[in-house]
């Protein structure tokens, strides 16, 4: 069975999830983007295996602990799409410019593409290229358990910022009518920030991506 255990890390209260297989006890961190020794905590405690550490695009609070814990776990990093290669490098100034503490560099060890297939033991997981808020985010989208991993694409009844260097409003509304609305009304999502919603929420609820705007 699949497990998942958000984390809230950074003081941006980024959920960083904690993703594994029960029986097998493998697990891959989606979004570690700091506090790493409160994620550190949790996998001691559920007694679990890292295989690889994934990430939805280059944003210092979602891969501010990334490369302190790829050295610690002796893992690869998987994701985001390699137009978010100069977010990934600046991680350091971007994080100073923010008085957070300097973080390790982050080497991505695979870079993603939409339509590219990711396995944890059995369960399958689609990427999805949803560029917008930065020009290489991707998700991750697990069918069989409708599980979406938006990132900072989508929110509860609101969007992503696109007022950062290579953003692009138009390409974030199409990224989510393409990408998430394409998905079952019941497909749950996990934003990079607040609560859990649901496709069909938004399709109703959303202010954003409302037919008018």
């Amino acid at each position: 069975m699949l497990q998942v255990q958000i984390i809230p890390v950074t003081p941006f209260a980024q959920n960083c999830s904690v993703v594994w297989e029960s029986e097998s006890k493998e697990a891959v961190v989606i979004d570690a983007g700091g506090d790493a020794e409160k994620i550190c905590h949790f996998i001691n405690e559920q007694g679990l295996n890292v295989k690889a550490l994934w990430v939805t695009h280059g944003h210092l609070d979602h891969i501010g602990a990334v490369g302190e814990l790829a050295k610690l776990w002796q893992v690869p990093v998987i994701g985001p799409h390699k137009a978010d290669a100069f977010w990934v490098d600046s991680l350091q100034d971007v994080s100073a410019k923010y008085g957070f503490p300097t973080p390790e560099p982050v080497t991505i060890n695979q870079w993603l593409e939409g339509g590219d297939l990711l396995q944890l033991g059995e369960h399958v997981f689609e990427v999805r290229f949803a560029p917008g808020h930065t020009p290489g985010h991707i998700m991750f989208y697990q069918a069989s358990h409708n599980l979406l991993w938006a990132g900072d694409v989508l929110f509860k009844e609101s969007v992503g910022r696109t007022d950062f260097p290579q953003s692009s409003h138009t390409d974030l509304i199409a990224s989510i009518h393409r990408e998430c609305l394409s998905l079952p009304d019941h497909t749950q999502f996990i934003p990079g920030h607040g609560p859990i919603s649901h496709i069909g929420h938004e399709r109703a609820h959303n202010p954003f991506i409302q037919p008018n705007n």
